[in-house]
C-alpha cells in the first residue's frame, strides 16, 4: 500500500472536471479547464445562481496548533466525503496553498492521507496562477507610486509615509525590510520599504471578500498606499491603479473546482493566513458552494482564537453568511503538548498529559459558544494514540456538553468520520444555530481589540505605546470606526508568546502597528513578534523536494 500522502494522490482514480462541475449543475459551457481535472467557474453563471436558495454552512476549526500537527484540513475534506457518503450533496471549500509553508515547514495544504483534494502536486504548486495573478497586481500598484514619484509627484506623496509594501509568495526574510531605487538619478528617489508574504497582501484579502468584478475594483481603488506631507491619505484610485490590477485579477476571481479523493466536489479559492490576515477562502467560491449544493464545509485557518473569530467577525459579517454547525479537530498529540510534553516523547502513553492540555480545548469550546453555532469535536486519530488517552478527550467533552468523535478519516476517507458527520446533520437539522458575531459594528477599534483579547484570548488587557493610541483614534476619528478588525499574532498559543501553552491566563497582548485596509474594509492590529514575511526553517522542506527520473515530483507532502 502507498505510505506517503503523494503516493497515495497518483493512484487516485480520477474523474474529468466535466464530470464534478456536472454533478454540481454545472454545465460545460460555464467551465474553464485547466487539463483534465481543474477548472475554473464562469462568473456569468455565478452570477445567474443569485436567487437560489443556500444551503447549509459548517465550519471546520481546530484547537491551539501545535508542531505534532492537527489535520484540520483533512478533517475537512474527509467530512466532505463523509457527508456525500451519507447522502447530503455536500461541496467543501479550502484555501489554496502558499508557497512559502510548502517550501518552508509546513509542507502543502491539500489534505493527507485518503482525505485529499487532487491532483495535489499541482493544487500545492501554480495551479491556476491566482497567487501569481494577486502578487503582480500587488506589485503594479508598488511600481505606480514610485514611477508617480519619479515623474514629479503631482499628488505630493510623501516618501516617508509609503505604508504600501511589496509582496512575494516565498519565505525570504532578507526581504521583511529593504532600501529601494538605489544607482543615482534613473532610478528614482531612495527610500525604505519592504516585502510582505503574498497571502498577507490587502489584494489578497480583497480577492477574497470580493463579489463580483465591480466590488473587486471598487475594493482596488480604495486602498490606501500612502500619505501626502499634509498627511491626507493616498489611494490607489489617485494612482488610477485600480483599472489594471482588475485586469490581472480578472481571471483569479473566478473560483477554482478541483475533485476529492472520493470524486467529490472542491472549491479550493484563495489563500489569506489567519496569523497574519482572516485567514478564510474567497467568498466568491462559498456562495457558489452554498447555491449549488445542500451542505458546505469550509475551514478557517490555525486555531479557533485567529481562524474562527476572523471567518465570524470578518467573512461571515462582511459575506452575510450564517454557519449552521463547527467542527472542532483535536488530537491525542497535539494535547499532550499542551500538556507539557516534548514533541520527541510524544509516542509514549501520558493520559495525564492530556488531561493538563485539555484545557487549551475547553476555552476553543467557550469561545465558540459566543458566537451561537453548535459544535461537535473529532478527534483525528494518529498512530500510536492510545484508546485511554482517546477516551480521556471524549469524556471531557461529555461533561462540558459537548459531543466528540474519534476519526480515522486519514486511513479510511470518509468511511473514517461517518460518526462525526451524522452528528454534523443532527446539529444542521435541529436549526439551533443562532449566529452572532462577537462585537457590533459601532463599538470603538480599540475596545474591539480589547474585547477579542479578553473574551477570546484569555488576556487581562492590550497594552499600546502613544503612536499606536494615536493612531486609532485618528482612525476612529476618520470614519474607519465601523471596520471590524483582524489582530495578527502568534498561532501557537492564545497568548502573543508562542511558548506559553495550553490556556494561559494574566497576559497581556501588545500591539506592535496597526495596518488600514480600505479595501478590505478591516484594520490589521500587529501584536507581539508576528511577521508578515516569514523566514525558512533551519532545515527547510525545500531541501527534501525533487523531481525524480520519471519526471515525477518528490518530497511535496
Amino acid at each position: 500500500m502507498p505510505d506517503s500522502d503523494i503516493e497515495i494522490a497518483r493512484e487516485a482514480s480520477l474523474q474529468p472536471i466535466e464530470r464534478i462541475a456536472e454533478g454540481l449543475g454545472i454545465g460545460d459551457d460555464a467551465i474553464h479547464r485547466f487539463g483534465r481535472h481543474i477548472a475554473k467557474v464562469d462568473l456569468d453563471f455565478i452570477r445567474s445562481l443569485r436567487d437560489r436558495p443556500d444551503g447549509k454552512l459548517i465550519l471546520v476549526t481546530a484547537i491551539t496548533p501545535t508542531p505534532a500537527g492537527e489535520g484540520k484540513t483533512t478533517t475537512t475534506v474527509g467530512l466532505g466525503d463523509g457527508l456525500n457518503r451519507l447522502g447530503r450533496k455536500t461541496a467543501i471549500c479550502l484555501r489554496e496553498p502558499s508557497l512559502g509553508p510548502c517550501f518552508g515547514m509546513k509542507g502543502g495544504a491539500a489534505g493527507g492521507g485518503y482525505a485529499q483534494v487532487v491532483p495535489m502536486e499541482t493544487i500545492n504548486l501554480h495551479f491556476t496562477g491566482d497567487f501569481h495573478a494577486i502578487g503582480s497586481a500587488h506589485n503594479l500598484l508598488s511600481a505606480l507610486i514610485d514611477n508617480h514619484i519619479y515623474w514629479g509627484n503631482a499628488l505630493d506623496i510623501d516618501a516617508r509615509r509609503i505604508t504600501w509594501r511589496r509582496a512575494l509568495d516565498m519565505n525570504d526574510r532578507a526581504l521583511r525590510e529593504i532600501v529601494c531605487s538605489l544607482g543615482g538619478v534613473a532610478n528614482g528617489f531612495p527610500r525604505e520599504a519592504g516585502f510582505d508574504i503574498t497571502v498577507a497582501s490587502e489584494v489578497m484579502a480583497i480577492l477574497c471578500l470580493a463579489t463580483d468584478l465591480d466590488d473587486l475594483q471598487q475594493r482596488l481603488g480604495r486602498i490606501i498606499v500612502g500619505h501626502t506631507r499634509d498627511r491626507k491619505p493616498v489611494l490607489a484610485s489617485d494612482l488610477k491603479a485600480q483599472g489594471p490590477m482588475t485586469a490581472l485579477l480578472k481571471d483569479a476571481l473566478m473560483p477554482n473546482l478541483v475533485q476529492t479523493l472520493e470524486n467529490n466536489p472542491a472549491f479550493v479559492h484563495g489563500g489569506p493566513f489567519a496569523n497574519i490576515a482572516h485567514g478564510c477562502n474567497s467568498v466568491m467560491a462559498t456562495r457558489t458552494a452554498l447555491k449549488l449544493a445542500d451542505y458546505v464545509v469550509t475551514e478557517a485557518g490555525f486555531g479557533a482564537d485567529l481562524g474562527a473569530e476572523k471567518f465570524f467577525d470578518i467573512k461571515c459579517r462582511m459575506a452575510g453568511l450564517k454557519p449552521a454547525a463547527v467542527v472542532v479537530v483535536a488530537t491525542v498529540r497535539a494535547l499532550k503538548m499542551h500538556g507539557g510534553v516534548a514533541r520527541q516523547d510524544l509516542g509514549t502513553e501520558d493520559v495525564e498529559a492530556v488531561k493538563g492540555g485539555l484545557a487549551n480545548l475547553g476555552r476553543h469550546l467557550r469561545n465558540l459558544g459566543q458566537f451561537g453555532v453548535p459544535a461537535v469535536v473529532g478527534i483525528n486519530r494518529f498512530t500510536g494514540d492510545s484508546e485511554a488517552e482517546m477516551q480521556e478527550i471524549v469524556a471531557y467533552c461529555e461533561d462540558f456538553g459537548v459531543d466528540a468523535y474519534v476519526n480515522s478519516h486519514w486511513s479510511d476517507g470518509g468511511a473514517g468520520i461517518e460518526a462525526t458527520a451524522r452528528k454534523v446533520i443532527d446539529l444542521v437539522e435541529d436549526g439551533h444555530a443562532q449566529f452572532r458575531t462577537l462585537y457590533e459594528d459601532d463599538l470603538p477599534l480599540l475596545e474591539k481589540v480589547r474585547h477579542v483579547a479578553r473574551t477570546i484570548y484569555g488576556a487581562d488587557d492590550v497594552i499600546a505605546d502613544k503612536r499606536v493610541r494615536d493612531q486609532f483614534r485618528q482612525l476612529q476619528d476618520a470614519g474607519y470606526g465601523h471596520f471590524p478588525v483582524c489582530v495578527a499574532k502568534t498561532q501557537y498559543s492564545f497568548s502573543t508568546d508562542p511558548n506559553l501553552k495550553g490556556a494561559p491566563t494574566n497576559h497581556v497582548v501588545p500591539i506592535r502597528e496597526i495596518r488600514v485596509n480600505g479595501g478590505a474594509e478591516f484594520l490589521v492590529v500587529v501584536c507581539g513578534d508576528i511577521m508578515t514575511m516569514p523566514g525558512l526553517p533551519s532545515v527547510p522542506a525545500a531541501n527534501s523536494i525533487f523531481v525524480n527520473d520519471e519526471g515525477q515530483i518528490e518530497g511535496l507532502f
